[in-house]
């Protein structure tokens, strides 16, 4: 139909357009949510779903990717949540998980298909338990079975001494640790599997927010330790959550 010459669109016209423009998007492998282009192809390319970093996002684009995720029955897994965003997910989606202290929130889909080995989490203090959790979360949404050891330090090396044995069967060694960042390397000289080192950024004015751990573990000696970015909880328990399937 067209007014003056200009081509009007019925309304129906626009749903149906609309209504596919979301099936080709669907049917490429992503969705057009708007200020998001949500990858549905990434279980088959990488084996698991898009994960998404929620931190400068809005609650309600939050809200919009989960619907999505639940519609699909995806394993919907967010990091870097604040507790408001948290609990008008929960509201939602009362069947999710929040953590507080990992600030992580997880739909899980109909069922996980996702099944790993065992790995080790290890803290050097309390203080680090927010990355530890993050990676605990993200290691345990990717199917792995999880041990997590808190505050074995090095200022004490006989609490980490204590509890060899219960890393003896781990697929791969995740530490957290600021300060000076030593602990990976020793741990590395304990255990035959890959160690992830994660810098963190507890320390006072001459830890430089995490940089001194983290230039210390990049200059490790111990052969197996790998080092991933400052606070980076969520890399490492992926990267290990993947070294535990193969």
């Amino acid at each position: 139909m067209s007014v003056n010459g200009y081509k009007i669109t019925s309304i129906n016209n626009l749903l149906t357009m609309s209504n596919s423009n979301h099936h080709n998007h669907c049917h490429q492998g992503f969705v057009d949510l708007g200020e998001t282009q949500l990858d549905t192809d990434r279980q088959r390319r990488c084996g698991f779903p898009e994960v998404v970093y929620a931190e400068g996002k809005t609650t309600e684009m939050l809200l919009k990717i989960f619907d999505e995720f639940s519609n699909n029955k995806t394993d919907g897994f967010a990091t870097r949540v604040s507790a408001e965003k948290g609990e008008q997910l929960l509201s939602r989606f009362p069947t999710g998980r929040y953590n507080a202290v990992g600030r992580t929130f997880r739909l899980p889909g109909e069922s996980n298909p996702y099944h790993g080995g065992k790995i080790a989490i290890i803290t050097a203090g309390t203080s680090d338990l927010p990355v530890a959790e993050e990676a605990r979360e993200t290691a345990l949404w990717t199917g792995a079975e999880v041990l997590m050891l808190q505050d074995l330090g090095v200022a004490g090396p006989h609490r980490l001494q204590a509890r060899l044995p219960l890393l003896a069967d781990s697929r791969a060694v995740v530490v957290i640790a600021g300060m000076e960042g030593a602990l990976p390397s020793v741990v590395g000289g304990f255990v035959a599997c890959p160690v992830i080192a994660v810098p963190t950024s507890v320390g006072y004015g001459a830890s430089f927010g995490g940089i001194a751990a983290l230039l210390g573990m990049l200059n490790s000696c111990a052969s197996n330790v790998t080092v991933v970015n400052i606070d980076a909880g969520f890399k490492a328990g992926y990267v290990a959550g993947l070294i535990a399937r193969v």
